[in-house]
Formats: C-alpha cells, structure tokens, sequence
C-alpha cells in the first residue's frame, strides 16, 4: 500500500489549457473479473469468505467507472499476455487495484504478501494461470524466495504504511521498514532479466527539509522513500518512478471484491503530471493504479520519475494511446 500523506496547499488555478480529449470518454474496465485461486505452486489459500511549472502537463485522464460483477462464479478467461507482473502491495489501497486491473486485462499476475488469506478475501479465487499469491516479507530478505521471482517480467512496488505512528505501524510496519528496507531488499532480489519495476513513490520526496513536507517527514517517510528510488535507480534495473499526491479515493481494504468495483475516482479524474517533483495536490488511488500499469509498455517511461496529481474533468479511461501523450507530454518539458 503507498504511504498516506495529507498536504496543506491546494492547487491554484492552472495558468495554461488542458488538453482536450473527446467528451465520449472511455470506461476504466478495473474489475470485470471473477473471483482468484491461488497457485499452489506457492501458497494455497481456501476461501472462507466471500503550483504547476513549466515541467507540468494537464491532460483529461482517467474515467474510472467500474462496474460490478454480474455473476461472482464466473471465470475469467486465461491470461493471454507474455507478462508475468509480480505486485508488492497488493494487498494495500493502491495494490489491489492494480491487481484487479491487471486481471481484467487478462495479464497474468503474481501477488507477494506477507497474509495470502487476504488475496481470496479481496478477490475470490481465481485460476492459478491467472493469479499466483505467494507468500513473503519484503522486510526481511531471507523471506524472498527466489522461486517467488521464477518467470516475472514486470512488477509494481506499491508497498508503503501510513506518515505518522499508527496501529499500521504494529510488527515494526514502520517507513524505515517498509519503504526504505523493503524496497531494498526486494530489488536486491529482481532477476536481471526484468523488462520494467514501476514503484510508487510520493511528491515532496526531494524536499523533506523544507515545509510542507518538513512535517510529512517527521518520522523520516520522504526520506525513506527517496531512500528507496535511489537504490532502484542505481541498481541497473529498467525501472519507471511514480510519485504520487496525497492519495484519495479509499482505500478499500477492508472491502470484498463487489463492493470494491463500485469505487469511483468521481469529478477528478482528469490528471495534472509533471516532473521535477514540484506538484502540491492529491490523486486517485485508481489514477496511480491505472498509470503503474501503462507505464509498463510505454518505452520512453523507462529510467524516468512522474509525479501525478488528480484533478476535475473527463478522461481517456485506459486508451493507452491518450496515456503515451500523458506521459510524453510531461517529459518534454
């Protein structure tokens, strides 16, 4: 899960124009999926439960409208893409959206979490050649099992706990654990064959001295979480960093999957990018989810940090082509 930071600073009126895309937007389709198995491979769970700059870019983005499953036994067709994405996280607001987005596009996913019962409580069950959870600790490097990394050729690193102490922080679930050593470890442990690790990171991660963000990093999180982008960075892996804002929209934890396709990103779905780390605002968690995954296939994200805000208007949905221009837009200025 990404790390929840509350900011003090809105965001002023934007002195340029949006880019306008066509009214009749695109439905996000995140979670038309039936319900995951688990492989057994690893784990085998039963289920018991049912001021922007000149580096900033506007573009209307995301439309995220899910709907529910008609039929919560249904099954989904097997994964076709050549992926396979390991997900840190995806268990948290902003992973298990990722997760379900990733199912409904039929790639196929592997999830590592320290509780696997979590993964049938969020999704069901699903067949084993379209969701793997396997079982383990990125606090603790002898707990990543090199088995876990067999045939991944994609991941996105959406762990994180919360700014301030917290009843998340019980089991030394603290920022120094989690988004400094975690991120460490489980980068230590990626196959050099890696295509791409996207990790989501935070906005105000290069200025955790200076206010606002002095007061986030009280208890070191920025700091931390720079930590971790620097180790990605130099580790020689492909790799894409995705600053998020203050997060909204959940997150939906302790919700089952049919509850958890009736989120909705509401009126700020379109999405304000930049680069630099000068944005101030918040974003979706589904925005954040939605760009993790088309980072994955657009070239030119490779060895670049977005930071990514949410804010009103329409949006492209998931046409990875309205994306590519998100993203290229942003990395000209």
């Amino acid at each position: 899960m990404a790390t929840e930071l509350f900011f003090f600073t809105s965001i002023p009126n934007l002195p340029f124009p949006l880019i306008k895309f066509p009214k009749h937007h695109q439905s996000l389709p995140l979670f038309s999926l039936a319900p995951p198995t688990i492989s057994s491979r690893f784990k085998t769970v039963s289920s018991s439960k049912a001021r922007p700059s000149s580096s900033t870019v506007v573009v209307h983005a995301v439309q995220e409208e899910v709907v529910q499953t008609p039929n919560s036994d249904s099954k989904v067709t097997p994964a076709s893409s050549s992926k396979l994405v390991l997900v840190a996280g995806g268990s948290g607001g902003v992973g298990q959206l990722v997760v379900a987005s990733l199912l409904s596009r039929n790639i196929k996913s592997r999830l590592l979490l320290r509780d696997p019962e979590k993964a049938t409580t969020l999704f069901g069950k699903q067949d084993e050649e379209t969701l793997q959870v396997c079982k383990g600790d990125t606090r603790n490097p002898k707990d990543l099992d090199p088995a876990v990394f067999e045939g991944v050729t994609h991941v996105i690193c959406c762990t994180g706990t919360t700014a301030f102490p917290s009843r998340r922080w019980d089991g030394d679930n603290t920022p120094e654990k989690v988004d400094w050593e975690g991120v460490r470890n489980l980068v230590a442990a990626l196959p050099s064959s890696l295509k791409r690790i996207v990790l989501v990171s935070s906005v105000g991660v290069t200025k955790f001295n200076e206010l606002p963000w002095s007061i986030m990093n009280l208890f070191g999180v920025l700091k931390y979480k720079k930590m971790g982008e620097d180790f990605v960075q130099k580790s020689g892996l492909p790799f894409t960093i995705i600053r998020a804002g203050r997060l909204t929209d959940g997150p939906y934890t302790s919700y089952d999957l049919n509850t958890l396709l009736k989120a909705t990103a509401g009126e700020r779905r379109a999405v304000l990018m930049g680069q630099g780390d000068k944005l101030i605002g918040e974003v979706s968690r589904i925005v954040v989810a939605e760009a993790c995954i088309q980072a994955l296939d657009i070239e030119f994200t490779e060895g670049e940090i977005y930071e990514i805000n949410s804010v009103e208007g329409e949006g492209p949905g998931s046409d990875p082509q309205k994306w590519r221009e998100l993203f290229k837009a942003a990395k000209a200025k």
